[in-house]
């Protein structure tokens, strides 16, 4: 780790994140209500037996979501599990804090997309060491009857965020997010794509905080344009099942791929909060198969890495 990556006071640096963190599951959720117009946020506090806790809140039954959570979690031990340090033996042996905020919201309208983002902070602290800390997070978006502007507008808030910390910023987070969220066993991508980062702190610690920032705050300029414009559309039964169809691929990359629920169980998260990210309904079909030149078979092409 260069000096520049150095933090002076590793309590004072948990509190400001940490800070951050709280103020931002508050701003989501309040700004939500306000688009729902219906729904609440119910709020369920937790404790973890090994260390740390979180907020869970969740809205349900919303006049536009369906089912939305957004969690702040704080855990800590004084090992990681060993599927941490297999991949990273610089973890083995101190102890560690991980605190994020993470959301998914799933609607009713299959006109309005699912989206997910989170932001995250993971510090390993080892008495007369430096400690080893980095930042992680991103958003994407997962429609079922896509539209352009509404794509278009989603990678040009990633791109606003991202033009401040670098030229190559937006395009390099961007492959990232194509690549992780991606269904190897279906071929295709989960969604439209967007931003994903993992173990930033080359920017010196500052910069990196600035950056994460940007994108928890980001998340909202990005995604309510969007649920405006879509959630007075009318739709049927067809479109009701393509969309619990497509929702089957969100719990597959979830349950398979995702990092974030692998971490949570590994370490004895909370299993309630971890799976909060599932959607209140999906469905399976042996053989699906869309009509050629329908709604539906439209979405095959959207399902791939697209430069925007």
């Amino acid at each position: 780790m260069s000096d520049e990556s150095q933090i002076a006071n590793a309590s004072e640096t948990i509190n400001r994140v940490k800070k951050f963190l709280l103020s931002l599951q508050d701003n989501i959720c309040q700004t939500l209500e306000m688009v729902d117009g219906k729904g609440q946020f119910v709020e369920d506090s937790w404790e973890r037996e090994q260390g740390g806790g979180g907020r869970s809140r969740v809205l349900k039954n919303g006049a536009v979501i369906e089912q939305g959570g957004v969690n702040f979690s704080h855990v800590f031990g004084e090992a990681m599990p060993a599927s941490a340090t297999a991949s990273r033996p610089e973890l083995a042996g101190r102890s560690f804090q991980a605190m994020g905020v993470s959301l998914v919201i799933h609607p009713h309208n299959p006109y309005v997309p699912t989206s997910h983002a989170n932001v995250r902070f993971f510090i390993a602290e080892k008495p007369g060491e430096t400690p080893i800390w980095w930042f992680g997070g991103g958003f994407d978006l997962t429609p079922f009857y896509p539209f352009k502007e509404d794509v278009q507008h989603w990678h040009d808030t990633a791109k606003k965020i991202c033009a401040p910390f670098g030229d190559n910023v937006y395009a390099d987070y961007k492959k990232w997010c194509d690549d992780y969220f991606y269904l190897k066993h279906r071929d295709e991508t989960r969604g439209v794509g967007g931003l994903f980062f993992d173990d930033l702190n080359e920017w010196g610690f500052e910069q990196c905080f600035a950056f994460m920032q940007g994108v928890g705050h980001g998340y909202l300029d990005a995604y309510v344009p969007i649920v405006e414009r879509r959630k007075g559309l009318s739709y049927g039964e067809r479109e009701r099942q393509f969309q619990l169809y497509r929702r089957g691929r969100y719990v597959e990359f979830n349950l398979v791929y995702d990092r974030g629920t692998l971490f949570g169980l590994q370490t004895g998260g909370r299993t309630e909060s971890i799976l909060m990210s599932m959607p209140p309904l999906a469905r399976w079909e042996y053989g699906y198969t869309c009509a050629p030149g329908s709604a539906e078979a439209k979405l095959a092409k959207w399902l791939t890495p697209t430069q925007w």
